[in-house]
């Protein structure tokens, strides 16, 4: 039922993330669809399979920390850390010596100065939305208040990353090598959300985000897990048939249509090379015989059937497989049953390296009984 909604949101998701490879600064260089990194997916339970949606942006489970703190900016600017917005504490052994009783002011007042100065820096640099991985102080939020500054804080190292993506800042690792350049002006919206009984942040309105965030609702947690392992895949096949845009047919006919080519090479060889041949195309054949098995169809009559229609017209019957269903013999072409080749070739690859692999161990050690060199 919501198989076809599935499959647009795999697709935007792949497609959204790949355009911002295709004309990025890495453009000339190969393609790499990084779907774990900018791809992510927030399963919120409630709701139907209908409100499932792909975000143009990044969606964070996380509220601004201050009440007083704007919810919503349009045209926000970005300012990105990987620091925290407090004083630092000493990390080994510190001695103060406090000779007047109003030196432990003078230490507070240190800390609240170096606070003062970070904030009044960061808001002087024009940023609206300052984000970062680690704390932020109760003074430097009651700084950003005032300013009228949203500020979020304890995020995930790669939240930021997408983040900086979407927004085109530049992550900073000290407050005060913050500058107008690193500020980041892409996104269009900030606003921040309830949804269920949680609030979330979301930073959209790129024009090539360059990452996404797939928004999945469902009525427990068992069914938005499900969604999302079949949602993986349908990412990465669809991200597959991106990096090389070519397929093959399906069910079993792909994998039929090379052992009977390899099965008719192997006439024109003797001896050893004739068996390796043999052993490919038997190998080969494992694929329509599993899937066959898997329907509980006759698997004996249906491989013959399939070995036959393949080997008496290769040309005509190259797209002929198993149904997966009912176990008969179908033209895939009618069931729109394809394969990325980059999948098939990588499996071909790995089977045959795997073989070699245990070709060469020449001999095994068995250590079920040793030695009592005690005696």
């Amino acid at each position: 039922r919501w198989s076809a909604h599935m499959v647009e949101l795999a697709l935007k998701a792949v497609e959204t993330v790949a355009a911002y490879d295709e004309a990025g600064e890495e453009e000339g260089d190969e393609q790499d669809i990084n779907l774990k990194l900018f791809a992510r997916v927030e399963k919120i339970p409630g709701g139907s399979m209908e409100d499932c949606a792909v975000l143009d942006g990044v969606m964070l489970n996380k509220d601004v920390i201050h009440a007083s703190m704007p919810r919503e900016l349009d045209n926000p600017v970005f300012a990105l850390l990987d620091c925290p917005l407090e004083y630092k504490k000493a990390e080994s052994q510190l001695n103060v010596e406090l000779r007047g009783e109003d030196d432990f002011a003078k230490i507070l007042q240190v800390e609240d100065d170096y606070i003062k100065r970070i904030c009044e820096h960061i808001i002087a640099s024009g940023a609206t939305v300052v984000i970062t991985e680690k704390g932020c102080s109760d003074l430097a939020q009651h700084y950003f208040a005032k300013a009228g500054v949203a500020v979020l804080r304890r995020l995930r190292k790669t939240d930021n990353q997408r983040i900086a993506r979407v927004t085109g800042a530049t992550i900073i690792h000290r407050p005060e090598e913050l500058e107008a350049k690193h500020l980041g002006h892409k996104a269009k919206s900030f606003k921040v959300d309830k949804i269920g009984d949680e609030y979330f942040s979301f930073i959209t309105g790129s024009e090539r985000p360059g990452a996404c965030t797939i928004l999945i609702r469902g009525a427990a947690k068992d069914v938005l897990s499900e969604v999302e392992r079949n949602l993986h895949d349908a990412m990465y096949v669809a991200r597959n048939v991106l990096l090389n845009p070519k397929i093959v047919y399906g069910g079993g006919a792909f994998e039929m249509a090379l052992a009977t080519r390899l099965a008719a090479k192997a006439k024109t060889f003797s001896g050893v090379q004739q068996s390796v041949y043999l052993a490919v195309a038997d190998a080969l054949e494992s694929i329509p015989r599993q899937l066959a098995s898997n329907c509980a169809a006759n698997v004996i009559r249906a491989i013959t059937a399939l070995r036959s229609r393949h080997a008496t017209s290769p040309a005509e019957s190259v797209s002929i497989g198993v149904d997966g269903v009912s176990g008969e013999l179908t033209d895939m072409r009618e069931l729109h049953i394809f394969d990325p080749v980059s999948t098939k070739i990588q499996s071909i690859k790995s089977s045959i390296e795997n073989a070699c692999m245990i070709l060469r161990v020449d001999d095994v050690v068995s250590s079920s009984q040793v030695p009592d060199y005690a005696k």
